[in-house]
């Protein structure tokens, strides 16, 4: 349904996007951010969705910066592989890349930056540091209770699952103490990526709730 498209950031970077528009009128415009796995076919498919929803829907490839193209599936080898574009995470550097999508895409109305895994965690600094940002969302971002002093600038909805294990409900509840302003939703028959239907941790009657709330937050805070 999309096509592979090129981004330039501030600083003269240009990377890949895979960007995807609905058949109508745009209600508006998303910002899809990657779990560590890359502008995956999960990925492509979350874009093509929310197209389907009304909105222009664009994923950046954020690893482009280190390895152009880069995507990997879910078995546990290509888990080990992936994890080794954030063992020293350049927070600055994606988030140049997101702006980038951001202005790429905000002719078509209110913006909002949806992130899974470690975009859910550039989702929240997008909410807090970027411009043109309509609303964000975050799936069980791990790094998040790291910048939960931040105040976003626009509304934000965060995903959690309560089995997830590596990122402990002491975190949630850390970021639920700091961030009174932000929804969090805790799901507790979900663990760590319950969104994605290629991961064995897919939980689908979670993932359609989170869905359903998303859809919701959307209408609600993306009002031309």
């Amino acid at each position: 349904m999309g096509q592979h498209i090129t981004l330039t950031a501030k600083d003269g970077h240009t990377f890949g996007a895979y960007r995807a528009d609905p058949a109508g009128a745009p209600k508006g415009a998303i910002v899809v951010i990657q779990e560590i796995f890359g502008v995956n076919s999960h990925i492509r498919n979350v874009t093509d969705r929310f197209a389907q929803d009304g909105y222009v829907a664009i994923a950046p490839a954020l690893f482009d910066r280190q390895e152009k193209n880069f995507q990997s599936g879910y078995t546990p080898d290509e888990i080990a592989n992936a994890r080794k574009f954030i063992a020293k995470p350049d927070w600055d550097a994606m988030l140049r890349d997101t702006q980038a999508a951001i202005d790429a895409v905000k002719s078509a109305g209110p913006v909002a930056v949806i992130g899974y895994c470690m975009g859910g965690s550039i989702a929240f600094l997008a909410a807090t540091r970027a411009s043109d940002v309509a609303c964000a969302v975050g799936y069980y971002g791990g790094a998040i209770v790291k910048f939960a002093d931040e105040k976003p600038k626009v509304p934000v909805m965060l995903h959690f699952g309560a089995k997830d294990q590596g990122i402990p409900l002491t975190d949630v509840e850390a970021i639920r103490g700091k961030r009174p302003d932000v929804e969090i939703y805790i799901y507790d028959d979900a663990g760590h990526g319950f969104n994605c239907d290629e991961r064995g941790s897919y939980d689908k009657g979670s993932a359609e709730i989170a869905l359903t709330r998303t859809r919701d937050f959307l209408a609600k805070h993306m009002k031309k």
